[in-house]
């Protein structure tokens, strides 16, 4: 597959990465002109003490703030929208997300409506943000979603059982403030899928049709580093060195698809998770290897420098066959890092597939994937993923 030959790369983001860095936000907030902080966080962060740690430089600088931790597993319209009434209620001029995706799309989300008129519904959809919202500052938890970086915000209609997506450069936050000792407490099953989750970011982003240069080395540098450090990161928790690695990784791997897209793991995990409550990370490590199988012939040579990328001896095989072993690659990455469940364990049967494959095909995944699924296709993958590959396994999920 040729790479584009012109494009548009653009990321707004400021990044500040590093230990101890999270030590700095007083003087973020101050830089962007904040007076009062609404802090976004969810109940998980907030016992582990993470969002105390996040207000007390606000504390010592003498900097009020509000905390708001009604997030739930999923980022959703309701809270965005109590979010939003408290903000405005207390005089919140500047939003700081702490947490996984969805406290930071949630503090996104909060931050866009902040300045702009109506409800976050009026904006799912692409480019349909008109202002710029609050500033707001993200600071993940996590190394899979990489929702510090991206122009995207995905969030729950429970009353619809669907998942909406707000998609402008205006939902970027305005700083990623990255400190990889926050990251240090995140459990393993949550570290295997969150990194399983920003492998897919990367590696849908490198081979799908709208790739080009800039997100083309982002992708690969994101790869090495979770070949190197993601089965580390979930044995080892306490490998700051593994969990720096991650972080990095997944802030590498949003910055390459937040400007080409992804592909049809993500275009299968909306529904998916919408309907029966996979969580996103284990939804995207089920379904890539069958996706990458599907996918081989679309762009063969950028599969076998995966295969090359994850350790496979490739050197004396022919380009399919060394693309086949990028397959096998991370079918053993999702073995040694605990994933073994499948589609079929969280309840998914053959009567669901019709409904979740016709919204799969809506999403804007689909026409950047490098081969053209029919429905039929979308279903095969859905069987594969729905099939054990050694029932006797221990699981994770």
């Amino acid at each position: 597959m040729l790479t584009l030959t012109s494009f548009r790369y653009e990321i707004p983001t400021v990044i500040e990465f590093g230990r101890g860095y999270v030590n700095e936000l007083h003087r973020h907030v101050k830089a962007l002109g904040g007076k009062k902080v609404l802090v976004v966080g969810d109940p998980g962060v907030l016992q582990a003490g993470i969002v105390r740690r996040v207000e007390q430089p606000l504390a010592d600088a003498e900097i009020p703030f509000i905390r708001f931790t009604e997030v739930g597993v999923e980022a959703s319209i309701e809270s965005v929208d109590k979010g939003l009434e408290i903000a405005r209620q207390t005089g919140c001029d500047i939003v700081v997300g702490v947490g996984g995706g969805s406290a930071l799309d949630t503090a996104k989300s909060i931050g866009l409506m902040l300045r702009n008129a109506g409800n976050i519904r009026d904006y799912v959809g692409l480019d349909k943000v008109t202002e710029p919202g609050a500033p707001v500052i993200a600071i993940p938890t996590t190394s899979g979603t990489g929702s510090e970086m991206t122009r995207f915000a995905v969030l729950s209609d429970t009353s619809a059982q669907a998942k909406l997506s707000v998609g402008s450069m205006y939902v970027c936050p305005n700083l990623a403030l990255c400190d990889p000792e926050l990251t240090l407490s995140l459990p393993p099953h949550i570290t295997a899928a969150t990194g399983m989750d920003a492998l897919t970011h990367a590696l849908e982003s490198y081979v799908n049709k709208a790739t080009q240069p800039i997100s083309e080395g982002l992708s690969v540098q994101s790869m090495k580093l979770i070949s190197k450090s993601l089965r580390l990161a979930v044995i080892q928790g306490e490998n700051i060195d593994a969990r720096h690695d991650m972080l990095m990784a997944s802030t590498i791997a949003a910055m390459a698809f937040s400007s080409t897209r992804l592909g049809l793991a993500h275009a299968l995990a909306m529904p998916l998770g919408a309907h029966f409550k996979i969580p996103h990370g284990v939804i995207n490590a089920i379904l890539l290897p069958e996706v990458m199988q599907f996918n081989l012939i679309g762009n063969t040579k950028k599969f076998a420098e995966i295969a090359g990328i994850f350790g496979e001896k490739i050197d004396h095989l022919t380009t399919r066959e060394a693309a086949e072993r990028a397959v096998i690659a991370i079918r053993q990455l999702n073995k040694d890092i605990g994933i073994t469940k499948t589609l079929s364990d969280y309840g998914l049967e053959e009567e669901h597939l019709d409904f979740i494959v016709d919204e799969a095909m809506q999403s804007g995944n689909v026409p950047v994937n490098p081969v053209k699924p029919t429905k039929e296709d979308l279903k095969n993958i859905c069987r594969g993923a729905m099939v054990a590959l050694n029932k006797e396994e221990a699981v994770i999920g």
